[in-house]
């Protein structure tokens, strides 16, 4: 493919490198995006998705906001792709610092990533909101309607970031500490259309700025390196 030598020869000559990745990353492990054709949003349901992972549904509409967080965001059979392997590689190597991700799958953790800053939270943290007591994505998935606290009763919340809420703000600082060292970023399978994490790629200041998605990005101009195609057939070529 073209364009792959030369982002070898980047990987080889860089000692920061930072991935900040989106829904592509996870969609070829088989989890379904909000924005492609056969995506979250195109799907016939009686909200749209948007709406049902926002905050003020899961407080009106608890039920229904499960049925559907349970059904088409938990994909708890998932496994990391080539993608995720790589990365993880790359950071067991000592050249990838970091990885970003929009993602809540926990994919990048399984494969092996350990510097993981995830913007929009994790189906694997799950907490009651009444004693704060852990559950794990298991007891959530397999609960009978509305997860409730074994031990107190009380609602049990994702520990991801729905509409109207905010991002963490640790995160957010840690993400931007990592961009703005980086001599090498790599944008994976991510349309740069979600913000404020979008925004995070204007820190970087380094050497070289990387694209790497099957769809044209508003960072395509700006990139020193783009690469149009699958992410884990371009990072498993490498």
């Amino acid at each position: 493919m073209e364009g792959l030598d030369r982002l070898r020869q980047i990987i080889n000559d860089s000692n920061y490198i930072v991935f900040f990745g989106g829904a592509g990353v996870s969609t070829e492990s088989g989890i379904p995006d909000f924005r492609s054709t056969d995506g979250l949003y195109s799907l016939k349901y009686k909200y749209p998705p948007e709406t049902i992972v926002s905050h003020s549904f899961f407080r009106m509409r608890t039920d229904e906001f499960y049925d559907f967080y349970k059904e088409k965001m938990m994909a708890l059979e998932a496994k990391p792709n080539k993608a995720h392997l790589k990365l993880a590689q790359w950071e067991a190597e000592g050249k990838l610092k970091a990885v970003i991700t929009q993602n809540i799958d926990g994919l990048h953790q399984m494969a092996g990533s350990k510097e993981v800053l995830e913007l929009h939270g994790s189906i694997h943290r799950n907490y009651c909101e009444r004693c704060h007591a852990f559950y794990d994505a298991a007891y959530v998935k397999n609960s009978e309607g509305s997860p409730r606290c074994s031990e107190c009763g009380g609602l049990i919340k994702p520990d991801v970031v729905l509409y109207e809420e905010g991002l963490d703000n640790q995160i957010l600082q840690k993400s931007v500490y990592h961009i703005s060292h980086a001599d090498t970023l790599i944008i994976g399978g991510t349309s740069l259309v979600v913000y404020p994490a979008a925004g995070l790629i204007d820190y970087f200041r380094g050497k070289n700025l990387v694209v790497i998605n099957k769809s044209p990005t508003s960072r395509d101009q700006q990139a020193d390196l783009c690469l149009n195609g699958s992410i884990g057939e371009i990072l498993g070529a490498l």
